[in-house]
């Protein structure tokens, strides 16, 4: 005998307190609980940020803590590791719950740091990839230290346009010129 899992709606995932400081991202109407971070990609992301903050000012950037409503077969709720908010994005988000809805405009970048496995893979390479260029995100950075990469996908007409970068190359992301840094900076921060 099967039981059917009752799927959630938006609101009931908004809603929704299991009493534990457990994060969660809705994908099609289901919890999926998102795992602890191994700590590599904290220190990428940390790196990115403390980046970041360099010429971005701190109420535009959101660090694993800001949720944002794609559309799936059903809604879905993601948390990238990190968000640069436009202002626009911001004064509509200001009041309310850190939750990016469907009826905002768009982050000026996502980035993802990929944890290790297939299903990790798949959903930062495939699933996020068509659902933030659905959200109309203009820039969306996939880092992937097992790959040694940071591919970056720039929205154009709709559909992203990928770069890879490794070693010594230098990001060029269109969205923020000003940012110099290597493949390599990234990847490897935090590391003795």
């Amino acid at each position: 005998m099967t039981t059917a899992i009752k799927k959630l709606t938006l609101d009931e995932y908004l809603a929704y307190d299991d009493g534990t400081d457990a994060r969660y991202e809705l994908v099609d109407g289901e919890l999926l609980k998102m795992p602890p971070e191994s700590d590599r990609n904290n220190l990428i992301s940390l790196y990115l940020l403390s980046e970041f903050l360099k010429f971005v000012p701190i109420q535009l950037i959101r660090h694993k803590d800001t949720e944002l409503v794609v559309i799936g077969n059903r809604t879905r709720v993601r948390v990238p590791d990190l968000m640069i908010l436009t202002q626009e994005l911001l004064e509509a988000i200001a009041l309310g719950r850190a939750t990016i809805t469907s009826d905002m405009p768009s982050p000026a970048l996502v980035v993802e740091v990929v944890s290790p496995g297939k299903v990790n893979e798949d959903r930062d390479y495939r699933y996020k990839r068509s659902e933030y260029a659905a959200r109309g995100i203009s820039e969306y950075w996939i880092v992937d230290a097992d790959k040694a990469q940071i591919t970056l996908l720039t929205l154009v007409d709709g559909l992203y346009e990928e770069a890879v970068f490794q070693g010594t190359d230098i990001i060029r992301s269109v969205t923020f010129p000003i940012l110099n840094l290597t493949a390599a900076q990234v990847l490897t921060a935090g590391q003795v």
